[in-house]
């Protein structure tokens, strides 16, 4: 008996009714109100010519990729960009977005990409990191008043507005790649289509995830072990005079929680190629045996990795860095490789995404 397969449109449910908007539709919209509301923060931070949050205006920017751009420059700047890039985004939300091909297309992506970069690379700098490394001990010690900090001054608005600016960066990325696949005809949600790169397949994304991660794991365990050293008095690449300073100062025990937390962060990142990755342990009552949420993961590691490659981009802006890795201290060599250990994290993180993300809802 013959049968007859009906292909029902992905924006009609199985009624024919419309079917809510899909949530890739909104993200344009969302990625437009963020990157407009940045964008009128900074004309107005141009105009009044006070409250720009970054660079020389931040008592904590010292490293900052801004930190020797006047405000004068970078206000204004910020504004232009910001609001273009709004614009945008207005322009690629929704299933009715202006569609482009050729050098138009590539110049609308390309300046679209350049200020994503900005937010997730540049705005943010090692603050964002370093606070992200102490949350674990400033949480857990509250309750004790450890450690003997006024936290109003480490919460500050300048590190309110880092976070803001990825979480801006974040959505504008996910609305460029959504008008970007559906510029060449693929689905808009997965960015599948036929004859697609096959690196994507499950198969590829394991090859290649599973040396993303063990990169990953490898680099914050070669940090961890020199301020573990220096935490049981070893002067590992350092001199005896430094370490005492460390001592006598109690940075080295900063150090060691940032060493915990990278330790942390390397078995985690092992996760992301192993069976308890993807269920939850034997050990863990009332959830052993179920499925982790891919985004329990995801969503984790993405911000981390943005928060190191910002902070390894941010070591590289500074001329003492080279100065010290032409000495061969071991202060800095592990840092050095943050740039690599962020990109292998983003990576893995979307090796795991692929191999488990199944078929898609909408296509």
């Amino acid at each position: 008996m013959a049968t007859t397969t009906i292909i029902i449109p992905a924006h009609h449910d199985a009624a024919g009714t419309i079917a809510p908007r899909r949530w890739t539709d909104r993200i344009g919209y969302l990625a437009a109100g963020f990157t407009a509301l940045f964008g009128l923060l900074a004309s107005a931070w141009a105009i009044m010519g006070h409250g720009y949050p970054f660079g020389t205006a931040d008592p904590d920017g010292g490293g900052s990729l801004l930190w020797r751009v006047p405000a004068t420059v970078a206000a204004p700047v910020f504004a232009v960009l910001l609001l273009g890039a709004a614009v945008t985004a207005l322009a690629m939300a929704g299933p009715h977005a202006v569609r482009l091909r050729g050098a138009p297309r590539i110049a609308l992506l390309g300046y679209g990409w350049l200020v994503a970069a900005g937010l997730l690379l540049v705005v943010p700098d090692v603050q964002v990191l370093t606070y992200a490394g102490y949350a674990p001990m400033l949480i857990g010690g509250l309750p004790f008043g450890w450690p003997p900090v006024d936290y109003s001054e480490l919460f500050t608005l300048a590190l309110g507005y880092k976070v803001f600016s990825i979480v801006t960066g974040l959505l504008l990325a996910r609305t460029l790649l959504t008008w970007q696949f559906r510029t060449v005809g693929a689905c808009a949600s997965c960015g599948r289509r036929a004859g697609a790169a096959t690196w994507t397949s499950v198969e590829s994304a394991t090859r290649w995830g599973r040396w993303a991660v063990y990169t990953a794991a490898v680099i914050p365990v070669l940090y961890a072990v020199t301020r573990f050293a220096w935490a049981v008095g070893i002067p590992l690449g350092i001199t005896d005079e430094f370490l005492d300073e460390l001592h006598d100062t109690g940075l080295v025990w900063a150090g060691l929680g940032l060493g915990a937390f990278g330790v942390v962060g390397a078995i985690l990142t092992l996760g992301l190629v192993q069976r308890w990755g993807e269920r939850f342990p034997r050990w863990m009552v009332g959830l052993a045996g179920r499925r982790v949420p891919i985004k329990l993961a995801v969503v984790p590691a993405t911000f981390v990795a943005i928060a190191i490659s910002a902070a390894g981009l941010t070591l590289y802006g500074q001329p003492e860095l080279f100065a010290e890795l032409g000495g061969g201290s071991l202060t800095v060599i592990p840092m050095a490789l943050w740039p690599l250990w962020g990109f292998a994290l983003g990576a893995a993180t979307l090796a795991y995404h692929l191999r488990r993300r199944g078929a898609c809802g909408y296509c």
